[in-house]
């Protein structure tokens, strides 16, 4: 017989102070300041991606308590969907309001794996704000949606720096 159990209430421990102090709360874009707005987020055990109404992706590295901020190059658009990826490779997606898909493979620290920062852009297929991403527990697979409801299907392959799509 099943037991009935009462899912665990969520309590913040402390403040993220830490990582809320690194992100700007303006930029000066010519002769005016711009709020910043923090417009997604999502987080692993070993990053926290946060993006942001300029076009700025601010990810905080929880082992070296590092803030690092990477631009998407190009006009500036809101960030409106992160998605992390802890497997062999650190991942990064980004989705923006028009429509953009990036993907960062991060620096990683073992013997042979990449030593620079990559990206990747998925450009073209969605015309509207990218709402969802999500990856394969492998990473060869991105899936992105958007909120005209179209769903995209990108196969990954950062050895050979191959990315091809599919719309199911």
């Amino acid at each position: 017989m099943a037991t009935h159990t009462t899912p665990p209430l969520l309590k913040e421990f402390c403040p993220l102070y830490y990582l809320l102090n690194s992100i700007p709360a303006k930029v000066q874009k010519g002769f005016r300041s711009v709020l910043v707005y923090l417009t997604a987020l999502d987080a692993s055990s070993d990053y926290i991606a946060v993006g942001s109404s300029i076009g700025m992706l601010y990810l905080y590295c929880r082992r070296l308590s590092q803030m690092n901020k990477y631009n998407l190059e190009g006009k500036s658009e809101p960030v409106s969907a992160v998605k992390l990826l802890s497997c062999f490779d650190d991942l990064v997606a980004v989705g923006t309001a028009s429509g953009r898909v990036a993907l960062f493979q991060l620096v990683s620290p073992l013997p042979g794996r990449n030593k620079q920062l990559r990206r990747f852009d998925v450009v073209g297929l969605h015309k509207s704000t990218i709402t969802a991403l999500a990856w394969s527990p492998n990473g060869m697979k991105l899936f992105s949606g958007d909120d005209k409801g179209k769903v995209v299907y990108s196969s990954v392959d950062l050895d050979q720096v191959l990315l091809t799509q599919n719309q199911p």
